[in-house]
């Protein structure tokens, strides 16, 4: 079976938002209204509204890192994983957790990062040099 994913979630400002994902990001503007934007993140939807964002915490232990929970992200080929990270260094995003690899050599080899977009919502985008290896145990 396949599918989309929908995520609607809070943000503050539209416009902040709008730069944040479409600019940087490279997401793909979709539908909009006064109060919501749509993009393509990455292949699925997320609709932004005008809210208050989400409450987070660094509560979610992975190897040796706190990481923000709950948080959204995506997996992407590990090529295109290397452009994204380039494109947030160059924009000078704060990371919460630097572009690395972890569990290396191991089932589920993945590069990882995390940062906050201007609303304070927490990504993750991984990598993947094989994706049939994403559920690897």
């Amino acid at each position: 079976m396949k599918s989309l994913f929908h995520l609607a979630y809070n943000v503050r400002d539209l416009e902040e938002a709008r730069s944040f994902y479409g600019q940087i990001l490279g997401c793909q503007e979709g539908r909009s209204a006064p109060t919501w934007i749509d993009f393509d993140f990455f292949g699925h939807e997320i609709s932004l509204h005008i809210g208050e964002p989400f409450k987070t915490a660094a509560t979610g232990q992975v190897g040796d890192h706190m990481v923000p929970m709950p948080h959204l992200g995506v997996i992407l080929e590990y090529t295109d994983w290397c452009l994204v990270a380039e494109k947030l260094k160059t924009a000078q995003i704060s990371f919460v957790l630097e572009p690395t690899v972890r569990f290396e050599g191991e089932p589920g080899e993945q590069w990882t990062m995390f940062f906050y977009d201007p609303s304070g919502n927490p990504i993750e985008i991984k990598g993947f040099k094989d994706m049939d290896k994403v559920f690897a145990a």
